[in-house]
């Protein structure tokens, strides 16, 4: 086990299975103290199971780690605020958090209902809000602290998930509000779009349909989903070990993408074009300018079909 971490008290939410349980295990490798937080809950956010957090609990101390199991749902209020108080209450302080948790409810937006956007927006959006504020009065109080969140390239569009899509873009700008809030304080925070193979991204309905193809002769390696291809959940934790050490003290704010061998620093959004007048713009200027100056070249990313 190394010792990068060693005296620092972690939480990880949604830390029973897939990247979360990955970002656990390496944490503690490196001698943070572990909170395991999961409802334990389905891919949809139905159900509880606290199973998979226990099982992450006990491989962690079979390596000579520390960490506690919490069950507590981060869609709530009061479910943030125990999570937090889990690790002040069972190692004395907290160090990091990572913002892992999250579910699935796709559907196509004209399909879409109203408790499956909310669902969705509960657990991503507004669970990264329940955890942080309660881990930022800590943080504020003893001035340091690392916040990791989780975005996704879902974020950038994807058909059949606008409420995913909403949440996890969501989530970049709250990373950049709240590193700018708590940054003074030695606090950062940041934020990762995860690409690897995990429950909500390998579902069991894929794997069927591919496995079908592939015995009716249908799936050439030309065919087969991308998705099916994607590295696994280890590949990302890492990167998400680095951020909570000392050495990135000076990130803050920023955006990773990272997939297998692939890490990237996104870019933070700028104007690339750009027209000028004195003065307020009119309808017929702007139909007449538009086309041959901000759009010129501009491709309808998803036009009807002949």
């Amino acid at each position: 086990m190394g010792e990068r971490l060693k005296g620092k008290v972690a939480i990880v939410t949604g830390a029973g299975r897939g990247l979360g349980r990955c970002y656990a295990l390496d944490l503690a490798a490196e001698g943070a103290k572990v909170v395991v937080n999961d409802l334990g809950g389905a891919a949809d956010g139905t159900g509880a199971d606290r199973s998979p957090a226990d099982e992450v609990v006990a491989e962690i101390k079979k390596m000579g780690g520390e960490a506690v199991a919490n069950y507590d749902t981060v869609a709530t209020m009061e479910g943030g605020e125990w999570i937090i108080k889990t690790a002040i209450d069972s190692f004395g302080r907290l160090d990091i958090l990572v913002n892992n948790a999250g579910i699935l409810r796709d559907r196509m937006i004209f399909n879409m209902t109203e408790e499956e956007w909310d669902a969705v927006m509960a657990v991503h959006l507004k669970g990264h809000f329940t955890c942080t504020k309660f881990a930022c009065t800590v943080f504020r109080q003893q001035r340091s602290g690392r916040i990791i969140n989780t975005s996704s390239i879902a974020g950038l569009g994807n058909m059949g998930q606008a409420n995913y899509s909403a949440a996890k873009e969501g989530i970049v700008g709250f990373t950049r509000t709240v590193a700018r809030d708590i940054g003074r304080y030695g606090v950062t925070c940041n934020v990762i779009r995860p690409n690897a193979a995990t429950r909500l991204t390998l579902t069991p309905e894929l794997k069927a349909a591919w496995e079908k193809r592939a015995a009716e002769g249908m799936a050439g390696a030309a065919g087969r989903p991308a998705v099916l291809e994607l590295p696994p959940p280890e590949a990302v934790s890492p990167l998400v070990v680095f951020l909570c050490t000392d050495e990135a003290a000076n990130i803050n704010g920023r955006t990773f993408f990272v997939s297998g061998g692939e890490m990237s620093l996104n870019s933070e959004p700028e104007n690339f074009r750009s027209i000028f007048k004195d003065g307020i713009w009119t309808v017929d200027e702007i139909c007449d300018l538009i086309p041959k100056t901000l759009a010129a070249g501009l491709v309808n990313i998803s036009a009807p079909k002949e």
